[in-house]
């Protein structure tokens, strides 16, 4: 640490990342790191760098650190491989679902950067592995959102606020394993906001439910939701008969 020899500091430097001592590596580093900066015999250590905070966790430096690589170096070996772990860092700073997903969304943009740059990567197959896992929870959480208007539909009575939540996320998510679960929690608002229409609006409720119960059973006819399902059916076309002559 006191020496002035920068040879010698990035020899004990290099050592210390051989042997794993990354934290001891990287205060050792930052001493000097300004020396290095943007300097050809500072591609390895400020790579190694880059490298040691990403192995002690410390992703939104080391995603900085691998971003500033790959501009200072765009032309090393190590460029491409740089750019994909800063891309990595920023998707493990994404939190579980149910927390606020801006790191989310930021990590895919910069996933979606780094495939555009290297269509061809070898590390594609992992880039992709990594959309999938976020997008997943993407798509929980907005599930969860959605579903959530359904339930407190009982206290506030706006089921077309549930309504539109789901239709909303069947729409975004057209694939997604959950629209079993959507499509019955559609219905089921729609079920409860026809049997407590008022009289001029229940007729054209009730029908929408029915038409909401047939998407569903269209959609999975052995439901999960089946025998709840032909429950409610039961009740609506008990109240529909009203309206026969």
């Amino acid at each position: 640490m006191k020496s002035e020899d920068l040879e010698f500091k990035t020899k004990v430097f290099t050592q210390q990342i051989e042997k794993k001592k990354y934290s001891k590596a990287i205060r050792l580093f930052e001493q000097y790191a300004t020396l290095y900066r943007g300097k050809p015999q500072g591609e390895m250590p400020f790579y190694n760098y880059a490298k040691a905070l990403y192995n002690t966790k410390q992703f939104i430096s080391a995603a900085y650190q691998f971003e500033s690589f790959s501009s200072s170096y765009p032309k090393s070996a190590l460029a491409e491989e740089a750019a994909f772990l800063g891309a990595e860092c920023y998707s493990r700073m994404s939190p579980k679902y149910s927390l606020d997903q801006v790191d989310t969304d930021k990590a895919l943009s910069k996933i979606q950067v780094f495939v555009n740059k290297y269509p061809n990567s070898t590390f594609l197959p992992k880039a992709n592995e990594i959309v999938k896992e976020l997008t997943e929870k993407l798509e929980l959480k907005a599930f969860e959102i959605a579903k959530q208007y359904n339930t407190i539909g009982e206290f506030t009575r706006d089921y077309n606020a549930a309504i539109i939540a789901l239709d909303n996320f069947v729409f975004n998510f057209p694939g997604s394993k959950y629209k079993e679960d959507a499509l019955f929690y559609k219905y089921d608002a729609m079920f409860k906001l026809a049997t407590n229409s008022v009289p001029s609006k229940k007729q054209e409720r009730l029908n929408s439910a029915k038409t909401y119960y047939q998407n569903l059973i269209k959609f999975k006819a052995d439901t999960k939701y089946l025998q709840q399902s032909n429950k409610m059916l039961e009740t609506v076309e008990k109240e529909l008969k009203q309206y026969t002559n």
